[in-house]
């Protein structure tokens, strides 16, 4: 289909590691890949971020190219 771009999701990781939500952040023009970087980000396990040696809630922002080949 000739689709590629880059998208970012800002993900909210818990101290367990599972992401609780996720936002767009930038798109990559095409609302296909930017749902499947959506499902992957929410589908991933996390190391949750720490302060003071114990985890929390943090966000992370996430980064996926999207590069295939025709």
């Amino acid at each position: 289909m000739g689709e590629s771009g880059r998208t970012v999701h800002r993900v909210w990781i818990g101290p367990d590691g599972v992401p609780q939500k996720a936002e767009l952040i930038r798109s990559s023009g095409y609302r296909r890949l930017d749902q499947a970087s959506y499902d992957a980000v929410m589908g991933w396990r996390y190391v949750p971020g720490k302060r003071g040696g114990v985890p929390e809630l943090m966000a992370v922002e996430v980064p996926i190219v999207w590069d295939l080949p025709n």
